[in-house]
């Protein structure tokens, strides 16, 4: 791996890319997508991001290829488009935490997926569904 100081090229790259991350309710939106896979609507509760402004993000995350989509019917789900941005995703949360020791915060979030996803609510018959003895 070549040292960014080591390359303009890599610099300039890199600085751009961090110029994603760098708008408040984009890196909102990415938080919220580590706990995985969300509808627009889930986004727009969890967020309080409203429209029109957060279909301009969305659209945003989709060209710089940090988030990916899956239509089912009427609904569009967003994840994160791979490893490597929940991984800086990751990082930012730990750095910015501004509590406890930063570096700790840091080596827990490259060990691994945050154990922070909240359990979703799924409707339909099993969630109502009695169980019997």
């Amino acid at each position: 791996m070549t040292a960014i100081y080591q390359s303009r090229e890599r610099a300039n790259e890199a600085a751009e890319r961090l110029k994603i991350y760098a708008q408040p309710q984009r890196l909102m939106i990415l938080s919220f997508l580590l706990a995985g896979e969300r509808t627009v609507g889930e986004i727009e509760t969890a967020t309080a991001i409203g429209q029109p402004a957060l279909s301009q993000q969305l659209a945003e995350l989709r060209r710089a290829e940090l988030v990916e989509t899956r239509r089912a019917a009427k609904q569009i789900f967003y994840k994160l488009a791979d490893a490597r941005v929940a991984l800086c995703v990751r990082c930012v949360e730990a750095i910015f935490e501004g509590a406890g020791d930063p570096e700790a915060a840091l080596a827990e979030a490259l060990r691994g997926p945050s154990a922070r996803s909240e359990p979703r609510s799924r409707a339909g018959a099993a969630s109502f569904a009695k169980i019997m003895p």
